[in-house]
Protein backbone atom coordinates (compact mmCIF):
# COMPACT_ATOMS: atom_id res chain seq x y z
CA UNK A 1 0.00 0.00 0.00
CA UNK A 2 1.10 3.60 -0.78
CA UNK A 3 2.59 5.31 2.51
CA UNK A 4 -0.32 7.13 3.25
CA UNK A 5 0.86 9.71 6.33
CA UNK A 6 3.08 11.32 3.44
CA UNK A 7 0.46 11.43 1.27
CA UNK A 8 -1.64 13.53 3.54
CA UNK A 9 0.93 15.63 4.93
CA UNK A 10 3.10 16.12 2.21
CA UNK A 11 1.27 19.27 0.09
CA UNK A 12 2.91 21.28 -2.60
CA UNK A 13 4.12 23.77 -0.34
CA UNK A 14 5.66 21.29 1.57
CA UNK A 15 7.06 19.71 -1.66
CA UNK A 16 8.65 22.86 -2.40
CA UNK A 17 10.18 22.94 0.86
CA UNK A 18 11.54 19.24 0.46
CA UNK A 19 13.12 20.30 -2.97
CA UNK A 20 14.68 23.65 -1.95
CA UNK A 21 16.46 21.52 0.94
CA UNK A 22 17.42 18.86 -1.56
CA UNK A 23 15.76 15.85 -0.27
CA UNK A 24 12.45 15.47 -2.07
CA UNK A 25 13.96 12.66 -4.12
CA UNK A 26 14.38 11.20 -0.83
CA UNK A 27 10.28 11.02 0.25
CA UNK A 28 9.69 10.28 -3.65
CA UNK A 29 11.13 7.21 -3.00
CA UNK A 30 9.55 6.47 0.35
CA UNK A 31 7.78 3.59 -0.87
CA UNK A 32 5.17 1.07 0.30
CA UNK A 33 4.36 1.91 4.02
CA UNK A 34 1.23 0.81 6.06
CA UNK A 35 0.06 3.82 8.00
CA UNK A 36 -3.71 3.48 7.90
CA UNK A 37 -4.14 0.79 10.31
CA UNK A 38 -2.79 0.42 13.37
CA UNK A 39 -0.73 -2.89 14.05
CA UNK A 40 0.02 -4.42 17.24
CA UNK A 41 3.14 -2.10 17.65
CA UNK A 42 0.70 1.10 17.97
CA UNK A 43 -2.33 -0.34 19.99
CA UNK A 44 0.52 -1.32 22.63
CA UNK A 45 2.52 2.32 22.55
CA UNK A 46 -1.22 3.92 22.58
CA UNK A 47 -1.97 1.66 25.76
CA UNK A 48 0.73 2.50 27.62
CA UNK A 49 0.73 6.79 27.18
CA UNK A 50 -0.64 8.78 29.72
CA UNK A 51 -1.08 11.95 27.92
CA UNK A 52 -0.87 13.13 23.92
CA UNK A 53 -0.61 16.46 22.33
CA UNK A 54 -3.82 17.22 20.15
CA UNK A 55 -4.06 20.14 17.22
CA UNK A 56 -7.10 21.24 15.77
CA UNK A 57 -7.23 24.35 13.47
CA UNK A 58 -10.30 26.57 13.99
CA UNK A 59 -12.61 28.91 11.70
CA UNK A 60 -9.97 31.23 11.50
CA UNK A 61 -7.17 29.09 10.39
CA UNK A 62 -5.06 29.08 13.60
CA UNK A 63 -3.52 26.22 15.12
CA UNK A 64 -4.42 25.06 18.10
CA UNK A 65 -2.74 22.39 20.32
CA UNK A 66 -3.76 20.93 23.36
CA UNK A 67 -2.52 18.61 26.16
CA UNK A 68 -4.66 15.66 27.26
CA UNK A 69 -3.49 13.45 30.13
CA UNK A 70 -4.87 10.55 32.12
CA UNK A 71 -4.16 7.14 33.81
CA UNK A 72 -2.18 5.53 31.10
CA UNK A 73 -4.36 3.80 28.70
CA UNK A 74 -7.65 6.89 28.53
CA UNK A 75 -6.81 7.07 24.90
CA UNK A 76 -8.79 3.89 23.96
CA UNK A 77 -8.25 1.59 20.64
CA UNK A 78 -11.87 0.51 19.52
CA UNK A 79 -9.83 -1.01 16.32
CA UNK A 80 -7.39 -1.05 14.58
CA UNK A 81 -9.15 2.23 12.69
CA UNK A 82 -11.10 3.91 15.41
CA UNK A 83 -10.07 5.31 19.00
CA UNK A 84 -11.47 6.89 21.67
CA UNK A 85 -11.54 9.11 24.72
CA UNK A 86 -13.52 10.90 27.38
CA UNK A 87 -13.40 14.44 27.03
CA UNK A 88 -12.97 15.82 31.27
CA UNK A 89 -14.28 19.33 32.10
CA UNK A 90 -11.19 21.51 32.11
CA UNK A 91 -11.28 25.60 32.47
CA UNK A 92 -14.58 25.37 29.97
CA UNK A 93 -12.92 27.28 27.07
CA UNK A 94 -14.02 24.69 24.58
CA UNK A 95 -11.59 25.76 22.24
CA UNK A 96 -10.80 22.24 20.87
CA UNK A 97 -14.44 21.20 21.19
CA UNK A 98 -15.31 24.20 18.58
CA UNK A 99 -12.57 24.01 16.43
CA UNK A 100 -13.90 19.96 16.00
CA UNK A 101 -17.74 21.34 15.21
CA UNK A 102 -15.89 23.23 12.38
CA UNK A 103 -13.43 21.14 10.60
CA UNK A 104 -13.22 17.38 12.33
CA UNK A 105 -9.13 17.00 11.66
CA UNK A 106 -6.97 16.71 14.32
CA UNK A 107 -3.47 15.65 14.86
CA UNK A 108 -1.86 13.88 17.52
CA UNK A 109 1.42 13.39 19.02
CA UNK A 110 1.80 10.40 21.62
CA UNK A 111 5.87 10.98 23.10
CA UNK A 112 7.16 8.37 25.64
CA UNK A 113 10.19 10.38 26.39
CA UNK A 114 12.13 7.61 28.14
CA UNK A 115 12.46 5.19 24.91
CA UNK A 116 12.58 8.42 22.73
CA UNK A 117 9.54 7.28 20.67
CA UNK A 118 6.84 9.34 19.30
CA UNK A 119 3.80 8.38 16.99
CA UNK A 120 1.97 11.03 14.61
CA UNK A 121 -1.33 10.41 14.22
CA UNK A 122 -4.26 12.28 11.74
CA UNK A 123 -7.58 11.43 12.22
CA UNK A 124 -11.13 12.78 11.90
CA UNK A 125 -12.72 13.71 15.14
CA UNK A 126 -16.50 12.69 16.30
CA UNK A 127 -17.78 14.53 19.41
CA UNK A 128 -20.64 12.36 20.97
CA UNK A 129 -22.59 12.85 23.94
CA UNK A 130 -22.36 10.45 26.97
CA UNK A 131 -25.51 8.82 26.47
CA UNK A 132 -24.92 8.58 22.21
CA UNK A 133 -23.11 4.96 22.83
CA UNK A 134 -23.35 3.13 25.83
CA UNK A 135 -20.99 0.29 25.01
CA UNK A 136 -17.94 3.56 24.08
CA UNK A 137 -19.19 5.27 27.05
CA UNK A 138 -18.48 2.04 28.80
CA UNK A 139 -14.94 1.66 27.13
CA UNK A 140 -13.66 4.88 27.74
CA UNK A 141 -15.04 5.73 31.44
CA UNK A 142 -12.87 5.30 34.71
CA UNK A 143 -15.25 6.04 37.93
CA UNK A 144 -11.86 5.97 39.55
CA UNK A 145 -10.82 8.77 37.90
CA UNK A 146 -11.19 12.86 39.65
CA UNK A 147 -13.05 14.57 36.97
CA UNK A 148 -16.25 15.26 35.29
CA UNK A 149 -16.92 14.06 31.29
CA UNK A 150 -18.51 15.99 29.52
CA UNK A 151 -18.64 13.98 25.97
CA UNK A 152 -16.31 11.71 23.99
CA UNK A 153 -14.07 12.20 21.17
CA UNK A 154 -14.01 9.65 18.75
CA UNK A 155 -11.56 9.92 16.33
CA UNK A 156 -11.36 7.71 12.80
CA UNK A 157 -8.10 7.09 12.08
CA UNK A 158 -6.77 8.47 8.67
CA UNK A 159 -2.95 7.90 9.00
CA UNK A 160 0.30 7.39 10.80
CA UNK A 161 3.66 7.81 11.35
CA UNK A 162 6.48 7.04 13.93
CA UNK A 163 9.43 9.88 14.33
CA UNK A 164 12.85 9.39 14.47
CA UNK A 165 14.34 9.91 18.33
CA UNK A 166 16.44 12.49 17.47
CA UNK A 167 16.73 15.82 19.97
CA UNK A 168 13.72 13.94 22.14
CA UNK A 169 15.21 14.70 25.65
CA UNK A 170 14.27 11.97 28.22
CA UNK A 171 11.83 12.41 31.18
CA UNK A 172 10.98 10.55 33.31
CA UNK A 173 7.87 10.78 35.76
CA UNK A 174 7.63 10.41 39.60
CA UNK A 175 6.57 6.82 39.56
CA UNK A 176 9.28 5.64 36.57
CA UNK A 177 11.93 7.25 39.67
CA UNK A 178 10.77 5.43 42.18
CA UNK A 179 10.67 2.30 40.95
CA UNK A 180 14.50 3.24 39.64
CA UNK A 181 15.64 4.23 42.82
CA UNK A 182 13.56 1.58 44.92
CA UNK A 183 17.14 -0.73 44.71
CA UNK A 184 18.69 1.80 45.84
CA UNK A 185 16.33 2.52 48.69
CA UNK A 186 16.38 -1.48 49.87
CA UNK A 187 20.51 -1.41 49.52
CA UNK A 188 20.76 1.76 51.47
CA UNK A 189 18.20 0.14 54.12
CA UNK A 190 19.91 -3.40 54.68
CA UNK A 191 23.00 -0.90 54.44
CA UNK A 192 21.81 1.52 57.73
CA UNK A 193 20.61 -1.64 59.27
CA UNK A 194 23.94 -3.38 58.75
CA UNK A 195 25.79 -0.31 60.35
CA UNK A 196 23.53 -0.40 63.40
CA UNK A 197 24.23 -4.20 64.16
CA UNK A 198 27.99 -3.34 63.65
CA UNK A 199 27.60 -0.46 66.00
CA UNK A 200 26.07 -2.28 68.91
CA UNK A 201 28.55 -5.16 68.71
CA UNK A 202 31.75 -2.69 68.28
CA UNK A 203 29.80 -0.70 72.06
CA UNK A 204 29.45 -4.32 73.45
CA UNK A 205 33.55 -5.22 72.93
CA UNK A 206 34.41 -1.90 74.98
CA UNK A 207 32.42 -2.57 77.71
Amino acid sequence: MPYHFLEVAVTPSVRAAQAEMGVDQIWLGAGDRPSDTLTEDEIAFIASRDSFYMASVSETGWPYVQHRGGKAGFLKVVDQRTMAFADYRGNRQYISAGNFAANDRACLFLMDYVRRARLKIYAYVERLALDADQQLTDLVSDPTYKGRAERIFKLRLEAFDWNCPQHIIPRYTEQQVEQAVAPLREQLQRLETENATLRVRLENLKR
